[in-house]
């Protein structure tokens, strides 16, 4: 049987070491799957995962120049369906058509209408100016001028 890499084979753990296990595959090769490719989730202690004797499939990830295997239990196993992510909900105000300050809402990529560009420029500035005066009015409409400094 031909190892190759990113082929899939079973064989059987011979040996623990904490920093990963020996696997003997069928055609008598041996190779290492170090701690990091045990399982998809972090390993401190290789033992509560595997045990001398067990059977496991393996994908092999590399053969270096020196004929040393490097095995993945982890990458050999099937990928997990990934959940689907639910769709973000309109937001909820009296226009559910409409975004903050009546702009409508859009997709992401689609082109923007002049009346809505200019609407949602008229939104940006009208926050801008109230957040500039509402700083001006926390400083006590300061400008800069310190009563009793020297000029």
């Amino acid at each position: 049987m031909q190892i190759d890499i990113g082929s899939i084979h079973e064989g059987v753990v011979t040996g623990l070491t904490k920093f990963g296990a020996f696997v003997k595959l069928e055609n008598g090769t041996s190779g290492m799957v170090h701690i990091s490719e045990v399982a998809s989730e972090y390993v401190s202690d290789i033992s509560q995962h595997l045990a001398e004797g067990d059977k496991v499939k393996v994908k092999v990830l590399e053969i270096n120049e020196k004929g040393k295997v490097s095995l993945s239990i982890k990458k050999a196993l099937p990928e997990p369906e990934k959940p689907k992510q639910p769709r973000p909900r309109p937001q909820n105000n009296r226009n559910s058509d409409r975004g903050w300050k009546g702009a409508p809402q859009q997709e992401p990529n689609a082109p923007m209408s002049f009346e809505d560009m200019m609407a949602k420029f008229k939104a940006q500035s009208e926050d801008k100016m109230s957040d500039i005066k509402r700083s001006s009015d926390r400083r006590g409409g300061n400008t800069g001028y310190r009563k009793g400094a020297r000029q």
